[in-house]
């Protein structure tokens, strides 16, 4: 953690040095991101409902989305450059520093106009409170936060873990995006909308829907996808953790199998 703080600490003073480009960048994330959110209202001006679920039912799963992936795609978006590291060989570089290599992939080029994306969805959440009908007892309230921290740590495991493919691959970007962006894309959508074995697919294989869907039928007081048991919809955290030990030992694996480019 000490290594990931001294390095992003240098990205983000690099980064105010010029505070006028960061406004812009950041604002341009920000707008870039907003017309994903604009493309779900114009299917609303056409629908009352998507898949059973209104506007503000859907800006609520937006939101979540938007803003756990928003969160490790600031900590840790840099993964997708390993495969770039790999293929030019620059990652032996990073193996004779003193510090441990996830965080200096993790930190490379530590991007703060990312917050873009977080502010958006956290604008829409917002906004999406103040529509859904909700009774806000105890156990919703605790699995706001939950859900968010619990998403960002499921979304930082697929980065780390998809990364490690790229050791083996090595131009393997698109392939790890595929699952990252277009998995925060498939969340802003109610899981009642896709085939039930794409839903299945991201709830036991590639566990996604524990970012958003499960937790956040149980705030909505929705019937919970593939019928699955309503304690589900509180075990994100464990799935959070359960996700990051695997890809941490598949980073183990791919580091280990790294043999330099011989240049």
């Amino acid at each position: 953690m000490r290594a990931y703080r001294l390095i992003a600490g240098m990205w983000v003073r690099s980064t105010m040095a010029y505070r006028a480009s960061f406004a812009m960048t950041t604002f341009g994330n920000f707008a870039a991101t907003f017309l994903d959110f604009v493309a779900i209202m114009l299917m609303f001006s056409r629908v009352d409902a998507l898949g059973g679920y209104p506007l503000p039912e859907v800006a609520f799963l937006y939101g979540l989305s938007a803003i756990s992936f928003g969160l490790a795609d600031l900590v840790i978006g840099s993964m997708d450059r390993l495969g770039r590291r790999v293929r030019d060989g620059t990652l032996d570089t990073l193996l004779v520093r003193p510090a441990p290599v996830l965080a200096q992939v993790a930190a490379d080029r530590f991007a703060l106009r990312r917050l873009g994306r977080v502010t958006q969805g956290a604008l829409v959440l917002g906004w999406s409170l103040t529509r859904v009908d909700i009774d806000w007892t105890v156990d919703r309230l605790l699995l706001m936060p939950v859900m968010v921290v619990s998403g960002c740590g499921i979304f930082c495991a697929v980065f780390v873990a998809g990364a490690a493919f790229q050791f083996v691959a090595q131009d393997a970007s698109e392939v790890q995006n595929a699952f990252t962006y277009g998995g925060t894309t498939l969340l802003q959508y109610p899981p009642t909308v896709f085939a039930k074995e794409l839903v299945r697919g991201v709830t036991f294989v590639l566990p996604l829907a524990f970012v958003n869907w499960l937790p956040a039928t149980h705030v909505l007081g929705r019937p919970y996808p593939l019928g699955l048991p309503e304690w589900t919809a509180f075990t994100p955290p464990l799935v959070a953790v359960a996700c990051g030990v695997l890809a941490g030992l598949a980073w183990r694996a791919g580091l280990r199998s790294y043999r330099s480019t011989g240049s």
